[in-house]
């Protein structure tokens, strides 16, 4: 099996195609440690924080695999044709010879996953006596009485033990034979069933040193550990956003907003206000732009919009749905709203300064120089919003640098670039601002 992984790896090095497919922010750090490990036939854990993409990862794997695999039809540990091992085939291989038959077993199917909750039990894993089997008049002592577990029901495959350190440690003790002696026991049968497998674990570093730990010996059986992490750049996390988040909520999220979800996520794990042991999962950042999306979906049901296109005003329902995701250090206990709230403006400013800085946009400030004010807010339709602010010179250049190409030139994208336009120059200390029960007026 691990055989077969490495040659297709190879194939895929040698044709340049991907390994890996939705997998981002891995390619020069993860990867390699990864395709070495699979190159050397090492069983490994997948060390990191949580939502760092490890179980996606494990899971693309099954991609090395054959697309199609012969088995013995009928076994429950997948036996090849050819080489036969548990009891059953054994005896039907040399009663029908070549008549054995044979079904083809999808590189899907070969994939086995167990979340090491700490009511696992050896028997889920490996195996246990079957009593229905026994009453149906096979003796004790025979083999086929055995009820196999998930590891050897996954035989010739890849299985995952997801969170490894939360397994009981005398449950972690039935691995051993599996990783080193590749074989498995179940109870006092002297069953000797050689498994061809390839077993990937995940674990979270915390996990791995205090709440649970990985027994010694298991440890020092795994070839390979490989450390994960979160995405090094924006851009990785705005790759992620994009291929993560629900498609079909119904609303249009433009690319500047991403960009301010994405740096408000990387300011929330840089922050020391937040407990770094725990982590800011990049479900956080996916979350953050479905609720986003989900508010502009809302508005425009209400106001009757055409099209639901995400504001600025949006993003401050992210605060008070996702803070609930974010551990947070004692000493800022009752502050996580406003440090939530802070963090995001610093996301918005740093997007209005990477996009906008060097737009002109004295027109838009024009509008406010004899006293007049701009009220918007998330129940205001982007129609609208747009009469209030009136006409404004440059408009298009403005929608342009934030990314609204061809076919973004709806009401809806423009009374966003505008909204934008306007907390970037609150937020720049250009105007004033007043929020009231739902309802955001800007002026000078």
């Amino acid at each position: 099996m691990k055989a077969e992984v490495r040659e297709n790896l190879l194939a895929k090095l040698r044709a340049g195609e991907p390994r890996f497919p939705g997998i981002v922010g891995f390619d020069d750090t993860v990867l390699p440690h990864l395709e070495r490990a699979l190159l050397a036939g090492h069983d490994l854990v997948l060390l990191g924080e949580r939502g760092q993409g490890k179980t996606r990862l494990i899971r693309t794997v099954t991609g090395l695999l054959d697309e199609w695999t012969p088995v013995v039809e009928g076994c429950e540990i997948n036996d090849h044709p050819y080489a036969p091992v548990c009891t059953r085939c054994v005896t039907l291989a040399r009663e029908l010879g070549d008549e054995l038959p044979v079904a083809w077993k999808h590189r899907d199917e070969r994939y086995g996953e167990k979340l090491a909750t700490p009511d696992t039990s050896v028997g889920d894993l490996i195996g246990d006596v079957d009593p229905i089997k026994i009453a149906e008049g096979r003796r004790l002592g025979d083999p086929e009485t055995v009820h196999y577990g998930l590891v050897p029901r996954t035989n010739r495959g890849v299985f995952s033990v997801n969170e490894l350190p939360d397994l009981a440690e005398r449950i972690q003790v039935s691995l051993l034979n599996v990783l080193e002696e590749r074989d498995l026991q179940v109870r006092g049968y002297n069953l000797r069933l050689p498994l061809d497998l390839l077993l990937i674990a995940s674990a979270n570093p915390e996990d791995y040193t205090n709440r649970g730990r990985i027994i010694t010996p298991l440890k020092d059986r795994f070839g390979a550990e490989v450390r994960t992490h979160y995405p090094l750049t924006v851009d990785d996390e705005l790759k992620l956003i994009r291929q993560e988040s629900v498609p079909d909520i119904g609303a249009d999220v433009p690319e500047h907003l991403v960009e301010v979800i994405a740096r408000f996520t990387r300011l929330v794990r840089e922050s020391t206000s937040v407990d770094a042991r725990s982590g800011v999962s990049a479900r956080f950042s996916i979350a953050a732009a479905e609720t986003a999306s989900a508010s502009a979906v809302r508005r425009a049901a209400i106001t009757g919009e055409e099209r639901a296109v995400t504001r600025v005003c949006d993003l401050a329902n992210v605060v008070h749905s996702l803070r609930g995701k974010v551990e947070f250090e004692v000493s800022e206990e009752g502050r996580e709203t406003e440090i939530l709230a802070h963090l995001l403006r610093r996301a918005t400013a740093e997007t209005f300064r990477s996009r906008l800085g060097g737009v002109e946009l004295s027109p838009l400030t024009d509008k406010f120089s004899e006293g007049n004010q701009v009220e918007s807010g998330e129940l205001v339709a982007a129609g609208e919003l747009l009469h209030r602010i009136g006409p404004v010179d440059g408009l298009s250049k403005i929608m342009s640098k934030l990314g609204m190409g061809a076919g973004e030139e709806s009401p809806g994208h423009a009374a966003a670039a505008l909204e934008f336009a306007l907390e970037g120059l609150y937020l720049m200390r250009r105007l004033s601002k007043d929020d009231l029960d739902g309802v955001t007026v800007y002026r000078t």
